[in-house]
């Protein structure tokens, strides 16, 4: 009962089923560049296109003024500190050739070298006020220097506040760029899984199930990978709620399903015996056999037990025994597997 079906039987279905997978895959790989083209619908948005033009432009020639001013004044800073540097090396060291001679005056006491202690005292005197105008210099850069960078920070500011308030805009722009990306592929899906959920319903065990089923994977597919994805979140509520609602279609579905099953299993475990074997497909009843479950009610049977000919759960035929040879056999076989005769009820 296991190899009820036919051993070419087998393998053109598997074949089939091969068909059904490329098919899906061809289907899926057409359906993914046509969802990857999407966004190209829209125009491509940039920061520049919500900023304000004519204030961005002023601040930026502005800042390329004050950027260039304060590179003159950092390059003025820098001279005017390696003058300040030289005049107190100077300084210095005139200082300590004054200290050293001026050591050497005291110890010898020589009245003639007062004229030229006036002197090194007066050149002293001059290194310093050098070196006091080359410190001043350096303020004076420093100040210019100070100023050009708090100019430029006020300019950067104002583009900063320019580009924040375009930012905003840009930001809600490409949210409404995704939202209708979003519908558009939304428009796309949601036609396949109506028709992929009408050929489940109809056409799944038609003659042309490979194509059927790989239809079906590609609109899943296209589903899972393609849309849901790309759904918008705000905050989480959108995938809740729309997982809460497929949920409820889902299993809606299968509550009504199970119920209409189960109905009409009761309707049929309620026909006589032989009409409820003759409404059984014979590769359907094999099937059920070989998974050691009723072909009518579909409730787990022990077939190996020799003394049980009926199910117990819905009271049909299970085996029955042959008018020829009285061998016991499958009252679901067409022949007799001793003798080869026709089931006497004509299967």
């Amino acid at each position: 009962m296991r190899n009820a079906l036919r051993w070419s039987e087998k393998w053109f279905r598997f074949g089939l089923w091969i068909v059904a997978f490329v098919f899906a895959s061809f289907l899926i790989g057409l359906g993914g560049t046509i969802v990857e083209n999407l966004p190209k619908v829209e125009n491509q948005v940039t920061l520049e296109d919500f900023i304000d033009k004519p204030a961005a432009n002023a601040l930026r020639v502005e800042l390329k003024a004050m950027q260039e001013k304060r590179q003159v004044a950092q390059d003025a800073n820098d001279q005017a500190q390696l003058k300040l540097n030289g005049a107190r090396a100077n300084s210095g060291a005139a200082r300590d050739t004054f200290n050293n001679w001026l050591a050497t005056r005291h110890a010898t006491k020589r009245p003639e070298q007062d004229a030229e202690l006036i002197e090194r005292t007066q050149a002293l005197d001059e290194l310093k006020m050098l070196e006091r105008k080359a410190l001043a210099d350096v303020e004076r850069q420093q100040q210019h220097l100070l100023d050009a960078r708090q100019t430029e920070e006020k300019a950067q500011r104002a583009m900063r506040e320019l580009e924040n308030a375009a930012s905003d805009k840009l930001s809600t722009e490409f949210r409404s760029q995704e939202l209708r990306v979003f519908l558009y592929r939304l428009t796309l899906t949601l036609p396949l899984l109506a028709i992929a959920g009408w050929l489940f319903a109809k056409k799944r065990q038609s003659t042309w199930w490979p194509f059927v089923w790989g239809f079906i994977y590609f609109a899943l597919f296209a589903f899972f990978v393609e849309l849901v994805p790309y759904l918008p979140s705000y905050g989480g509520y959108v995938r809740y709620v729309v997982g809460i609602v497929l949920t409820v279609l889902v299993g809606r579905y299968a509550i009504v399903a199970l119920n209409r099953y189960l109905e009409k299993q009761k309707l049929a475990e309620a026909l006589p015996d032989a009409e409820r074997r003759k409404e059984l497909s014979y590769d359907t009843a094999l099937a059920r056999l070989a998974k050691k479950v009723c072909p009518g009610c579909e409730r787990p049977v022990d077939l190996t037990n020799p003394a049980i000919d009926f199910c117990p759960h819905c009271g049909i035929c299970l085996f029955d025994h042959c008018g020829r040879c009285s061998e016991r056999k499958s009252a679901f076989a067409y022949f007799c597997h001793a003798c080869g005769a026709v089931a006497s009820d004509g299967k």
